[in-house]
């Protein structure tokens, strides 16, 4: 989308919303196969490795939900405020017009 329409339809803080959320999921989901990475570990050397990326997926994961909490879109800890964002968010995406 033009930045300039983005900018006056509210979309770009969306956008990177958006971006960010998907950053999150990948984070966990780096955070879960190393986790499974370590348990399955046949070495000490190779699992004291994978422990050390898990290590940093998890700061990873702190960082962009820290992140998306302070700019208000992330609540880990309020399922019923974040349900309320991604409803928000789902009825704007329903209600965009096609190009």
């Amino acid at each position: 989308m033009n930045p300039i329409i983005e900018k006056f339809t509210g979309m770009d803080a969306l956008s990177d919303q958006i971006v960010a959320m998907d950053l999150l999921i990948s984070a966990k989901s780096g955070v879960r196969n190393y986790a499974m990475a370590v348990t399955e570990a046949g070495t000490p050397e190779i699992k004291e490795m994978l422990t050390r990326h898990l290590e940093a997926a998890l700061d990873m994961h702190e960082q962009i939900s820290s992140y998306m909490a302070e700019k208000g879109w992330y609540h880990a800890w309020d399922t019923n405020e974040q349900l309320n964002i991604n409803l928000g968010n789902i009825n704007t995406a329903l209600n965009l017009p096609t190009l």
